[in-house]
């Protein structure tokens, strides 16, 4: 009987001893919990693409974006051809180029007007009508592509003639890589040329504009955004970034998504761990009581790795009009990339963010190809967005002659 007490007394502690270890462990792990996000908005979007090895952002953001407004507006789902407008594009640049003696633009970033520009000429197809990919690849590619693309707009040039043999070799070099342009096409049962398929979408491309926020030129005005991917040198709506940042929460909070023009090459954008903040690293003085108790004695450099740990919601920079401005003027914030903007949410500790859905597929994170940008990054870092004229507050609407 003592034998057995003993054993029962060895036991008992054993499963103390467990228990105490499991709950340190616990506590450590929720030193680092992570950023735990939760849905204020959601608006329906449909599936992430994956633009792969390509620089056309541009073209699967505003694609998403018009996909949603046709969710919105009842239109059903529709899986849109990116490539379709990609290879339009291509055929403008060219002629861009051509006009402005070898100067355009021949890369493969664009913006959203171009989108809009592209459905209004040539029309859109289905994605599985053209897929845009010919050259036995099963993920978009365009390094070649591109290359042949430079390569061939100079001979006009310097010829100072577009032959007709030139728009033959264009058009040869387009169809190799992303296939031959179909007249006519069947879609569900019903038959349909690009123009005719477009309409039947109900798009209407002045419905739509682009809103900036810079000082280049005067606010509740249009002007020239220069930054090198407008190349058709359109121009923008602008208002104080306050006003950006009222027009995607009236937007949201009313059913419109956005197309989001941005910078993503700050190190506070992680897509890998699904969030993108700008971190307050040298003005400990603003931070709250609990973060001060937690981040005030760390050194600068202890308080950068935990910021880009991205372990736990950090402090954030307090983002101006004049803030932002000079990051633009310093060449710190450029026009990289393009994303699609469906829906609202907060961190465990209230903090607002952006729910926006990439076009870099599935799999590269967490949060199946969307991520989490808070409401400082937007204002620090936003170029321009695209939207719905009626997803604009009216009062802001009046200030812009809309």
């Amino acid at each position: 009987m003592m034998k057995i007490r003993f054993l029962l007394t060895i036991l008992l502690a054993s499963v103390m001893l467990t228990s105490n270890a499991q709950k340190g462990k616990t506590t450590s792990a929720s030193k680092d919990e992570g950023y735990k996000f939760t849905p204020v908005v959601e608006l329906k979007a449909t599936s992430v693409k994956n633009q792969a090895s390509t620089g056309t952002c541009w073209d699967f953001a505003t694609t998403s974006f018009f996909e949603s407004e046709l969710l919105r507006m009842g239109k059903g789902e529709y899986d849109l051809s990116e490539m379709w407008i990609v290879r339009y594009n291509y055929v403008d640049r060219l002629k861009d180029n051509f006009i402005k003696q070898g100067k355009g633009n021949l890369g493969q970033g664009s913006v959203g007007h171009d989108w809009l520009v592209e459905f209004a000429k040539n029309g859109i197809v289905p994605n599985e009508v053209y897929s845009g990919l010919n050259y036995g690849m099963p993920n978009h590619n365009h390094g070649e592509l591109n290359a042949f693309i430079n390569a061939i707009a100079t001979v006009p040039v310097q010829r100072r003639k577009e032959s007709d043999q030139y728009f033959d070799i264009v058009n040869a070099v387009l169809d190799t890589y992303l296939g031959k342009v179909p007249e006519t096409f069947t879609y569900k049962g019903v038959g349909y040329t690009p123009k005719s398929f477009s309409a039947s979408l109900g798009i209407h491309p002045e419905d739509y504009v682009e809103i900036t926020s810079f000082t280049i030129f005067p606010f509740y005005t249009q002007g020239l955004l220069p930054i090198p991917d407008n190349w058709r040198k359109m121009n923008y709506y602008n208002v104080p970034i306050d006003e950006i940042v009222a027009i995607m929460d009236y937007s949201l909070n009313n059913g419109y998504t956005v197309a989001w023009d941005g910078d993503v090459s700050e190190r506070g954008f992680s897509h890998s761990k699904g969030v993108a903040i700008i971190p307050e690293l040298e003005k400990v003085d603003q931070y709250s009581a609990a973060d001060k108790a937690r981040l005030g004695k760390m050194t600068l450099e202890e308080r950068t790795a935990e910021a880009y740990k991205f372990s736990r919601p950090f402090p954030e920079v307090k983002v101006t009009q004049e803030s932002r401005e000079e990051g633009y003027d310093k060449g710190q914030t450029t026009d990289d990339h393009l994303m699609h903007v469906t829906g609202i949410a907060k961190d465990q500790n209230g903090t607002k963010y952006y729910i926006t859905k990439n076009s870099w597929g599935t799999e590269r994170n967490s949060f199946g190809g969307y991520l989490n940008i808070s409401e400082n990054y937007v204002r620090a870092k936003t170029i321009s967005i695209l939207v719905n004229k009626n997803a604009i507050p009216a009062e802001i609407k009046t200030k812009l002659g809309l």
